[in-house]
């Protein structure tokens, strides 16, 4: 029935005066929507929501270089080989950052058994290098995530790598 009406309106000619009904209706639309923009965008809703929720890390990336670089000798067959390899970890939680700064130690530990037991033929490829940052990030993530409560740290970059 509101469809015939709605049709009749819109069928009548121009001269004519809109119902008071289709104008209620737009009246009440637009009351609809407005209160829906308040409370999605500007009440009380979106401001529980923020007290809810917990506080957000930094929004820009933060880095942390292990210094000083890495240099460990590793396997290879013919030679004694050595490696000298740069380390930056980023993370957006200074938190996270601060933990792993903290843990230092232990960190350069792991990372110096990691890159030790590594063959010259297998870092000697791209392939290589990137299983071995991955391997790095793992046991980064396991050491902060172990001492912060989660892994905190996003990424680990090789800043340098040289190998002899």
């Amino acid at each position: 029935m509101a469809n015939e009406e709605v049709e009749a309106v819109v069928a009548a000619p121009a001269g004519k005066r809109r119902s008071p009904l289709v104008i209620g209706l737009a009246v009440a639309l637009l009351a609809v929507s407005g209160v829906c923009a308040y409370v999605l965008f500007g009440g009380r809703g979106a401001a529980a929501a923020s007290k809810a929720s917990e506080p957000a890390p930094a929004k820009h990336e933060l880095y942390l270089p292990l210094e000083p670089a890495f240099v460990v000798n590793f396997r290879d067959d013919d030679s004694m080989r050595f490696l000298q390899v740069g380390v930056s970890l980023m993370s957006h939680d200074p938190a996270a950052l601060a933990a792993a700064k903290d843990a230092d130690p232990v960190i350069r530990d792991a990372l110096v058994k990691l890159f030790s037991s590594k063959d010259y033929a297998i870092l000697s490829d791209a392939a290589g290098k990137q299983k071995l940052q991955a391997d790095a990030l793992a046991a980064v993530r396991a050491i902060v995530g172990a001492r912060y409560g989660k892994p905190g740290i996003e990424a680990l970059y090789f800043t340098s790598f040289v190998m002899q």
